[in-house]
């Protein structure tokens, strides 16, 4: 019986070859696995000898116009030997045959199977210290430039732009909450016949070397990478010429996109389509307009992936101001652009049809959008009038409350959380960067007018601005925990991000930054401060952090919680988590998540790779430390929530940053002083 099958397909393969003559390439390989579920597959097959049941691809064959032939036979195998021309293997039993052929008596007929084109899109993480993925079970953060690719990759599908005849397969990652496979993706796009494109989506400075380090093993299976994102963004747009990062991805074929993808991502397809993709796409001096644009989404599985179910988008993006430290105003502009309010309500209804109620809006200051009133009230409409719940967070600038009606209006449109770019409070500090706009006298009046909202607010401080001691931000962040009713404050250190006009004077000058672009995420040291060592500046940002969130300043903020009428319970939970990713997991909250995931094969390149016996007991140490931090530390403020919560005399509970007094640290004597 075997072999009359081999010498049937012996001699099947000899009529193939005869009839094909020059206008066929066969490949016959083996592989992995379990009978392939489709009859046809294009592209070579990936030749794998770890399983003895294997799918055997004996003639996968090509014409020039994509007629085929195939046959396929599934044995156990018990050898397997190519010697220039195709041998039948031994076989110990033969467990089913399958003999398959289309196109036999006629190989020009054309057969109208779609072709397959693979896009991956990977939204890359970066390394702890330690050398390995920042990545959580739930990360923190949804990824707005994701949802605006894979929004944009679905229109082009939907529209087929690489033809009728070709199927886009489309898949996304947020490496935050999901490993990413490469042997996976490259076995994907080598089953497709190699027609396919990776694409690393919104990178920013300090994911690069973790962007590089997976595009470099995917140019050697000679996959197609393209890379855009703040980085090569910022650095095309503001230094004279590659820094030597970038350079080395153009140099090993990869090719960087620079700018924003609405309108240009049709020709990055079927560029990569036909395999000849440009070293640089770059559109900086061409931003496109916003209105009418393609609706950003995320598929519902991917936003599960986030904690509390956030997805993102942007209704307009852009900013007005000069901040030297900001890569926004040179990478996406000083003209604001905007969407409409017709094109909000499409993007809040196609996530509501998935399910999805939560939105984090990211416009840089959503106060300065000219729609956002048209915007409001549009979302007010949809929960008033046709009781749909949603939840916002936004990002609005420290005079968003003298807009008449804009902090009421986000009340009412569910806003719950907003993020201020408080950056400072000392004068001559904010001068020096550029942050003219900033009103310390504003400041106690614009967070009084979110409490009175019931809206959470966070507020980023940046620690190592020129004039900052030890003393001095110790001092301040006590000036803020009397005076100012913030709730949640980030501490950032003063980093010169690539794109910046702060990176560009550091680099033109030849002033030392660090070369290592994985410190770049605002928590680490970079370059010098004209006041402070390096030593200094790191101590600096850590009294920060314990100065803010000592639990007795945790039980003021649970009180000023009460008493405006707002749940302490969340403002427990909310300290835990800033708090408790500091100090027990070691990064800033908005890198953060729930159940820090890590492997012991996914570290950077320059560092070896830890024995089990070493990686494995520090990682299940870690774990446990962590978790007991966090869950130690909810028991502690939950008595102290119990005990507000019992109190009747809580809602009566006034302090200076909740009383209309002026005659307080930020009053105008203070103000003079400080000018």
């Amino acid at each position: 019986m075997t072999q009359m099958v081999g010498s049937f397909v012996t001699e099947y393969l000899c009529v193939f070859a005869t009839a094909l003559r020059g206008n066929t390439r066969a490949r016959i390989g083996a592989m992995r696995g379990t009978r392939p579920k489709g009859l046809l597959t294009y592209g070579p097959c990936q030749r794998s000898f770890v399983t003895p049941c294997v799918w055997i691809e004996v003639g996968l064959v090509y014409t020039h116009d994509f007629t085929f032939c195939r046959i396929s036979l599934y044995f156990r195998l018990r050898s397997l030997r190519f010697k220039g021309s195709f041998v039948i293997p031994k076989l110990t039993s033969l467990v089913m045959g399958s003999i398959w052929a289309s196109g036999v008596t006629n190989l020009q007929t054309n057969t109208q199977q779609p072709r397959q084109f693979h896009l991956i899109m990977i939204k890359p993480s970066h390394y702890d210290d330690d050398g390995y993925v920042i990545q959580w079970v739930r990360s923190s953060i949804p990824s707005n430039t994701l949802a605006v690719l894979n929004g944009l990759a679905v229109d082009c599908v939907e529209r087929k732009v690489l033809g009728d005849d070709v199927e886009i397969k489309l898949t996304t990652f947020d490496e935050t909450n999901t490993r990413i496979k490469l042997a996976k993706i490259i076995a994907k796009i080598r089953g497709a016949g190699m027609s396919g494109l990776v694409a690393f989506v919104g990178v920013q400075s300090n994911q690069f070397p973790r962007t590089m380090d997976m595009a470099r093993r995917l140019r050697s299976a000679d996959i197609q990478v393209c890379i855009g994102g703040f980085h090569p963004s910022g650095c095309i747009a503001m230094l004279p010429k590659l820094p030597a990062d970038l350079q080395e991805a153009v140099d090993l074929g990869i090719s960087l996109f620079a700018g924003e993808s609405e309108g240009r991502l049709d020709d990055v397809l079927q560029d990569a389509f036909r395999h000849d993709l440009k070293p640089i796409y770059n559109y900086m001096n061409d931003l496109p307009g916003l209105e009418g644009a393609v609706t950003p989404l995320l598929p519902s599985e991917r936003v599960r992936r986030v904690a509390g179910g956030h997805t993102s988008f942007d209704s307009g993006r852009g900013c007005p101001f000069q901040c030297s430290f900001c890569t926004i105003i040179n990478v996406q502009g000083r003209k604001s652009r905007y969407r409409s309010g017709e094109d909000i309500e499409r993007i809040i209804r196609a996530n509501i049809e998935q399910g999805i109620h939560s939105f984090f809006i990211t416009d840089d200051n959503f106060a300065r959008n000219k729609n956002w009133e048209k915007i409001l009230d549009r979302l007010i409409d949809l929960r008033e009038n046709e009781g749909l719940g949603m939840k916002f967070i936004i990002q609005v600038d420290t005079l968003c409350h003298t807009l008449p009606n804009f902090v009421e209006k986000c009340r009412r449109a569910g806003v719950r959380r907003v993020f201020i770019g408080l950056e400072n409070i000392n004068p001559e500090n904010l001068l020096a960067v550029g942050k003219k706009q900033n009103r310390i006298s504003e400041y106690k009046t614009m967070l009084q007018a979110w409490k009175r909202a019931h809206v959470v607010t966070y507020c980023g401080y940046i620690v190592g601005l020129p004039g900052d001691t030890p003393e001095t931000v110790v001092r301040d962040v006590g000036i803020i925990q009397r005076e100012l009713a913030i709730d949640l404050v980030e501490f950032n250190v003063l980093t010169p991000l690539p794109g910046s006009k702060d990176h560009q004077f550091l680099d033109s000058a030849g002033i030392w930054m660090d070369p290592d672009m994985n410190k770049y995420d605002l928590e680490h040291i970079t370059t010098g401060h004209p006041k402070m060592t390096a030593e200094e500046w790191r101590r600096c940002y850590d009294l920060a952090w314990e100065t803010y969130y000592s639990e007795a300043h945790i039980e003021t903020l649970m009180r000023r919680a009460r008493a405006c009428g707002m749940s302490v319970g969340n403002m427990l939970f909310y300290c835990v988590w800033f708090a408790g990713c500091k100090k027990f997991e070691g990064v800033h909250p908005l890198q953060g998540g729930f159940f820090r995931r890590k492997y012991r094969r996914d570290r950077r390149s320059n560092l070896p790779r830890e024995n089990p016996l070493v990686f494995y007991p520090k990682y299940f140490s870690h774990i446990f430390r962590s978790q007991y931090g966090f869950l130690s530390l909810a028991l502690r403020l939950r008595k102290i929530r119990n005990r507000i919560k019992s109190d009747p005399a809580a809602y009566d509970y006034v302090d200076a940053a909740l009383s209309d007094d002026d005659g307080g640290e930020f009053g105008p004597p203070v103000l003079q002083r400080a000018s």
